[in-house]
């Protein structure tokens, strides 16, 4: 079955699934007929409050079925989502605010101890308040080819820029992603992604549209309260980052929960230890683990397969998806091609011309290798890379070194100004136990070459990472 628009599909529900339920959410538990309803209701509410066709609004608020609803109403209304991270802080947020352009704002205040408001000139709308039900039902057309959101890139290394696409790439990329990722109707799906990222709100609220699945929406990732869920709504799809399956582990391994439900995961890191996916195979019930490589910009533009070994699906995240070119520049860049790469940049037309070249090329930032068989190897971000005594040195590679290392937990490492070398490395390093700065970089001067041996090592309590799990490196001095 095919859609031209997210608002098609949505409103679909009801007559695909019908009395399943759509949407658990704490006492909340919603129907796909009940869903649909709620949708085109909150569309006709947005309509009132004055959001006309190609008009921006934005959520800045947790996962929730609220959050749903008032995605999929403001996309019925004609509307264009503008996602804003949870994590951010009011001025962070309100600069995303003003240069999307955005009417109004559904927030939910006190989240995470924030008081979640829109810049004064923009009206914000309690996300948890009656006005999503307030509306008289609505649904405006709208093509394929529209602009449905506008996602700001996480910016670790810079100011976030927004993210334009289409209806019908979403529609076309995440109905092979269910294939992919063996999302099945009738699944339980647990979402602990934020929904303000394409992970949560694309792999997660869309695919689980298109295919039927129950979306189960976590808020805030807090494991007693994530393993007690799993058992009591028998939760079988669970995609999330490596920490998400060590938890489990760690869990399964004192016996306390029963996740025998759980039947399909998906991860997605440039570093995941063999072991890790060894175990959760051998010692979790999942039947089918994948890992992927996606970007706001391209969506997911790889993901691993059937009959991929523990070592591929650990140390490559898979083959291109239908329709997704990839190639590795000279220079070590990932490329991406396809009909998934985005519009381009929110009033950024220099910044497109950079990342998408003549040949629709979209220049990724990530450095990669390609295999034999096609797998993607991701070895670093581009801006990393710094140049040691006239050696390239990678971050990523140096990071997996350290983390052989059996007190080191975790690992940043960055290039920082030498007068005689031009740069050398400094590490950011969590120990589990006593450790030196002497005794790491004399274990790496054993295991590396030379110029790729941290010359400063400072450990720290915990690294600075933003809401979905990547170190903000500009953080680190």
């Amino acid at each position: 079955m095919t859609w031209d628009t997210i608002p098609q599909m949505v409103l679909s529900v009801d007559d695909r699934f019908g009395n399943a339920e759509a949407v658990v959410d704490g006492p909340l538990r919603l129907t796909f007929t009940e869903l649909a309803e709620r949708v085109r209701v909150a569309a006709g509410a947005f309509a009132e409050a004055g959001i006309d066709k190609g008009d921006r609004a934005a959520i800045w608020a947790p996962n929730s079925a609220e959050w749903i609803i008032a995605a999929f109403g403001l996309l019925t209304a004609g509307g264009v989502l503008v996602t804003v991270n949870t994590r951010f802080k009011a001025a962070e947020a309100h600069d995303i605010v003003r240069r999307s352009g955005a009417k109004l704002v559904l927030s939910q205040p006190g989240f995470l101890g924030e008081d979640y408001t829109g810049p004064p000139e923009v009206p914000t709308i309690d996300i948890k308040s009656d006005f999503l039900s307030s509306g008289s039902p609505l649904e405006r057309a709208v093509s394929g080819d529209d602009v449905c959101d506008i996602m700001f890139t996480s910016g670790t290394t810079g100011r976030p820029k927004g993210v334009m696409m289409t209806h019908a790439q979403a529609l076309r990329m995440y109905a092979e992603w269910c294939d992919l990722a063996d999302l099945r109707q009738g699944d339980r799906y647990m979402i602990v992604n934020p929904f303000f990222h394409i992970f949560g709100y694309k792999a997660g609220c869309i695919a689980s549209m298109i295919r039927g699945a129950t979306v189960h929406p976590v808020p805030v990732f807090e494991v007693d309260r994530v393993l007690e869920l799993i058992e009591r709504e028998r939760i079988t799809m669970l995609p999330g980052p490596p920490t998400l399956y060590h938890s489990l582990l760690e869990a399964h391994a004192e016996g306390k929960w029963d996740l025998s439900s759980l039947r399909a995961a998906v991860t997605g890191s440039a570093d995941i230890p063999v072991e890790l996916i060894r175990r959760v195979v051998t010692e979790l019930p999942f039947q089918t683990i994948r890992t992927g490589y996606g970007l706001t910009e391209a969506g997911t533009a790889t993901i691993s397969r059937d009959g991929d070994s523990f070592e591929d699906i650990a140390t490559t995240v898979g083959r291109p998806c239908d329709g997704v070119e990839i190639r590795i520049a000279d220079d070590g860049e990932v490329l991406v091609r396809g009909y998934s790469v985005m519009r381009g940049y929110l009033d950024d037309p220099e910044a497109t011309a950079e990342a998408i070249d003549a040949d629709g090329w979209l220049h990724t930032g990530d450095l990669g290798t390609l295999d034999e068989r096609g797998n993607l190897r991701i070895v670093g971000r581009k801006k990393d890379m710094f140049i040691v005594g006239g050696f390239n040195a990678y971050p990523a590679e140096i990071e997996n070194f350290l983390m052989e290392h059996p007190a080191v937990t975790q690992a940043a490492v960055i290039g920082v100004p030498d007068e005689r070398l031009g740069q050398v490395g400094k590490a950011f390093v969590i120990k589990r136990e006593d450790l030196t700065e002497e005794e790491l970089i004399a274990w790496s001067r054993d295991r590396m070459a030379g110029f790729k041996v941290p010359r400063q090592v400072v450990f720290l309590d915990e690294l600075p990472l933003n809401a979905t799990g990547k170190v903000m490196k500009d953080q680190l001095h």
